[in-house]
């Protein structure tokens, strides 16, 4: 039973010593950082939608111009 409580122990340290994977968030208390975190989530995800639709018309345009220079040269 106290091998138990034992590695117990050593998992919820070695648990407290690393950090979860994923992206932080500002904490609900500070407004000021929360709604630049939310201005800036918004803005990125503009900024993204707009690169995928200009990559897309690009694609379906013709071939791209990476496989261009590709197919040049090969």
């Amino acid at each position: 039973m106290q091998k138990s409580q034992a590695s117990g122990s050593r998992h919820a340290a070695k648990a407290a010593a690393q950090t979860k994977k994923g992206r932080r968030y500002a904490a609900p208390k500070k407004k000021d950082a929360a709604q630049h975190a939310a201005i800036h989530k918004q803005l990125s995800a503009k900024i993204n939608r707009s690169i995928e639709q200009q990559v897309a018309s690009a694609a379906s345009s013709g071939k791209l111009t990476i496989m261009k220079n590709v197919a040049m040269e090969g």
